[in-house]
């Protein structure tokens, strides 16, 4: 495909780097030197120097042969304005990022008036993807598909977890739950685990499984699931207050640490049964006086990754049974923040190229298998993808036991007619199906993809 990315920050790179990856043809349009020298450095893509919001950048950017433009300046509306242009310039497919929580009631509005494509959001994005976390405490990462029906849950295999040193056959078959292994990471390798693959202490592993099966599976491993009550929240920016209102909507007891007054004050207007409090959420004094030993969770959602770590490995040192959430923007160094205990890790950024991703993929599909739901985890090692099966497609009809299935590629879960299911060898495909796969293998963009 054809593709501009109009703005080079954070987001625009990730999204540009996977799409350049996928040998997607890429425009980056930008208005400084500095991000476009970086990317035409370090990226395979053409990079225009100006403003994406107008058609004279649109056009020396090659709008006239373009599939589609990704709009991720920092400015909503900037990026609402470079689809409206790029509409009118004859691109059918447009994707704006709209980050404004203002904005984020009209959002359906907005879709359909400038007829965008998609609009993300990877403050809200992030937020429910902490919320999810929250609601499974002994999980690491929690993503989610068919709707709601099934979960891809991660957590770290501790020494009093009773799926160690086990064939996952022999561990899993005692314990009988609707649960399935099928992603694990070891020494910063990801591997697709068989019934004779053996967890070890320290690993990762994702397990997929219906959501009201995940506590029960986390307390037969002897994995903690006490429920959360008492959250810290460090920040008071976007996804802050994205997260805020649903978790007092959920009756927990919210204290939020900000240090702008007017931001603070805001946010004391808008959720006034939080504990909203102005002041410097790296003060100890200041955290241990807000109860930071008595909160079951500390999320650190400031804008500077070095605090959010720090604070986050502080949170631990004064309550170790205290559960973290850590946002992260950059990932210059994920080898090495992987081997501290900073709890949970967001990645807006990433967050929102998965959702691009997703939308890209499933319009390359051949067959009519679409993508309908896409993640990446482990560092993005391994993908977790769910297809709709085609009237077409050469898989229908089949048994697991009679495909061919490549290497490093596990069926997780059916869902047929709203019922969710781990498949055993003798249940077949059939159209109509959702069907989540589970690979190391990148850039799956349609179901027959997984034949060996």
């Amino acid at each position: 495909m054809n593709i501009i990315i109009v703005g080079i920050g954070k987001v625009g790179y990730a999204v540009a780097e996977q799409l350049s990856t996928e040998e997607h043809s890429v425009t980056i349009v930008d208005i400084n030197d500095a991000p476009l020298a970086d990317a035409e450095g370090e990226l395979d893509v053409i990079c225009v120097k100006g403003n994406g919001a107008t058609s004279k950048t649109l056009l020396d950017a090659g709008v006239d042969d373009c599939d589609l433009l990704i709009a991720l300046t920092g400015s909503d509306e900037l990026n609402l304005m470079c689809c409206l242009i790029a509409r009118n310039h004859g691109v059918n497919e447009t994707i704006a990022r709209v980050r404004n929580p203002e904005y984020h009631e009209e959002i359906g509005i907005l879709q359909e008036s400038l007829g965008l494509t998609m609009a993300v959001n990877p403050e809200y994005e992030a937020a429910t993807e902490i919320l999810r976390i929250l609601t499974f405490p002994a999980a690491k990462n929690i993503d989610v598909f068919s709707r709601g029906k099934i979960d891809l849950v991660s957590f770290i295999a501790g020494r009093n977890c009773a799926l160690i040193n086990k064939p996952l056959r022999e561990s899993l078959a005692k314990l009988g739950n609707r649960a399935l292994a099928c992603a694990v990471e070891r020494d910063n390798k990801a591997f697709i685990p068989y019934g004779d693959s053996v967890i070890k202490e320290g690993d990762t592993v994702a397990f997929l499984a219906a959501p009201g099966d995940i506590n029960p599976f986390f307390k037969n491993i002897g994995m903690p699931v006490t429920g959360i009550k008492n959250v810290m929240i460090i920040g008071g920016g976007r996804l802050a207050r994205y997260l805020v209102g649903r978790l007092c909507a959920l009756n927990m007891n919210v204290t939020v640490i900000e240090l702008n007054r007017e931001t603070a004050e805001n946010l004391s207007y808008a959720f006034p049964n939080a504990n909203i409090i102005c002041g410097d959420g790296t003060n100890r004094s200041l955290l241990l006086e807000e109860g930071l030993r008595e909160s079951d969770a500390l999320c650190s959602l400031t804008g500077f990754d070095e605090e959010n770590i720090l604070l986050s490995l502080y949170a631990k040192s004064m309550a170790p049974k205290i559960k973290t959430i850590t946002k992260v923007n950059r990932t210059n160094f994920l080898s090495v923040l992987t081997t501290l205990d900073v709890g949970s890790v967001i990645y807006p950024k990433h967050t929102t190229a998965n959702l691009i991703l997703q939308h890209v993929r499933a319009r390359q599909n051949k067959i009519g298998s679409n993508i309908e739901t896409l993640y990446k985890t482990f560092d993005n090692k391994v993908e977790a993808l769910s297809f709709r099966v085609g009237e077409n497609s050469s898989l229908r009809d089949k048994t697991l036991e009679e495909l061919r299935i490549r290497k490093n590629v596990i069926i997780g879960c059916i869902n047929r007619d709203g019922k969710v299911f781990i498949p055993h060898g003798k249940d077949d495909l059939r159209a109509g199906d959702s069907v989540v796969v589970v690979t190391t293998i990148q850039g799956l963009d349609d179901l027959d993809d997984i034949k060996g």
